[in-house]
């Protein structure tokens, strides 16, 4: 017989809420750190600016009476600037990656905050919920669900942010070899650097608003997820329509963030995988519970494919439903669509509150 005493559901989720706790001090203090080098990164980027205009008003000047000045001293002139523009360049490419890091742990910080949350409130109403819950199903779904949101996040900054920022070295490369062969070239590929870059800047606040909607913190549930479909409105040939019923207001934070997630990830298959053509989504915030239901006409799947595929966006939103008690529905064909529903119950929430 083994000695040592087997750990209960509840002590787990306990155990599993502290562990949390540590990585959530740790995000914070790495993202302080992070914040502070921004801070000395940002006024580096300021002194090299101001240097690099400094030597650009001298090339200009030299350009403008290129009799006065020798050989040597042209080329002199053109290396300092060459050199300046690098120098800004590589310290304004460290400023990019410093935010982007703080972004990805901003996010990592608001996720695990959540996730601690969610925890709390699961431990306050345990014990109605103990018979049936196991814990070796639910750290894997845990596990099941970070591995997928890291997936996702994966493809999208290679598709975007980083495609992009490649686009630019190459771009910026190309300029700088111009400016000495023919300046109207260069002037025209700056221009469309310029235009890139404009295109590049709507991607990545696209991006950062699917890794966490600052509005969703701010204003709550139902504002976002209007601010989202209508964004997912520009993809071509795809109509979406949005209905709201009940009572706007806000919930949980982690319930909030929840709900969201899952009408990001079944809007986004019905969009990008599925390819349909016309998408409901019905948002019901009802005084006792909240309804979700996600409509489309596209390719359909079948649904046996979830009991082999443990991955599955699908399956992670059913399982965090269940988790928080409530119902969960799919109905698919192949051919013929997909329509997904859940359900998630506030009577719990409203006796914590």
């Amino acid at each position: 017989m083994n000695g040592r005493q087997e750990q209960s559901p509840l002590e787990i989720v306990k155990s599993l809420i502290e562990q949390i706790e540590r990585l959530v001090e740790e995000s914070r203090q790495e993202l302080e750190e992070s914040e502070r080098l921004l801070i000395q990164s940002q006024q580096e980027v300021e002194k090299l600016s101001k240097k690099n205009a400094i030597i650009t008003a001298e090339l200009q000047k030299i350009q403008s009476h290129t009799d006065n000045f020798s050989r040597h001293e042209l080329r002199m002139g053109y290396e300092a600037a060459l050199e300046a523009q690098q120098r800004l360049y590589l310290m304004s490419g460290k400023v990019e990656r410093i935010q982007s890091q703080i972004q990805r742990l901003r996010y990592q910080l608001s996720w695990l905050e959540n996730l601690r949350n969610n925890f709390e409130h699961l431990q306050n109403y345990f014990v109605g919920y103990s018979k049936s819950f196991n814990p070796g199903e639910g750290i894997e779904m845990i596990i099941q669900a970070q591995e997928a949101e890291r997936q996702r996040l994966s493809r999208q900054m290679h598709d975007g942010p980083a495609q992009a920022l490649s686009n630019f070295i190459l771009q910026t490369e190309i300029a700088m070899r111009l400016f000495e062969i023919d300046p109207v070239k260069a002037k025209e590929e700056l221009e469309s650097l310029r235009l890139s870059a404009t295109q590049a800047f709507q991607k990545v606040r696209d991006f950062i608003f699917e890794l966490r909607p600052m509005m969703l913190d701010d204003l709550g549930l139902a504002p976002t997820v209007r601010r989202y479909v209508d964004a997912m409105q520009a993809t071509p040939g795809v109509s979406i329509q949005l209905s709201l019923s009940g009572m706007e207001r806000r919930l949980e934070p982690y319930l909030e963030v929840m709900i969201f997630r899952a009408i990001q990830e079944l809007l986004g298959n019905a969009v990008r995988h599925s390819q349909a053509s016309e998408v409901r989504v019905h948002l019901d915030l009802g005084d006792t519970a909240i309804k979700v239901m996600v409509d489309d006409n596209g390719k359909g799947f079948d649904p046996e494919i979830l009991k082999a595929r443990t991955n599955m966006g699908i399956k992670v939103i059913r399982d965090r439903v269940e988790m928080l008690g409530g119902d969960f529905q799919l109905s698919s064909r192949i051919g013929e669509g997909t329509r997904i529903a859940f359900t998630i119950p506030l009577r719990e929430v409203l006796e914590l509150t």
